[in-house]
């Protein structure tokens, strides 16, 4: 998970939790900025959502794509 990694080197942050009417969320921001918002999906273990989250990091990192299933929830 090099770019979790990357990024709280860099002074970011990762939050995981509850976030109603979510049971859990995984989020990663650098300062105000949301890299990624991530739902965890059902019977999604711990682990696969942190490698998730680290591949949505990826993608900002490598083109500026902001992953947010949280909001595209209300959609």
């Amino acid at each position: 998970m090099k770019h979790i990694e990357e990024l709280i080197t860099d002074g970011g942050e990762v939050t995981l939790g509850a976030l109603a009417p979510f049971d859990c969320v995984a989020s990663a921001a650098d300062g105000s900025n949301a890299l990624a918002m991530l739902v965890r999906r059902d019977g999604e273990t711990l682990p696969a959502l942190l490698k998730r989250l680290d591949r949505a990091i990826a993608a900002h990192y490598d083109d500026g794509r902001i992953t947010d299933e949280v909001n595209a929830a209300d959609d």
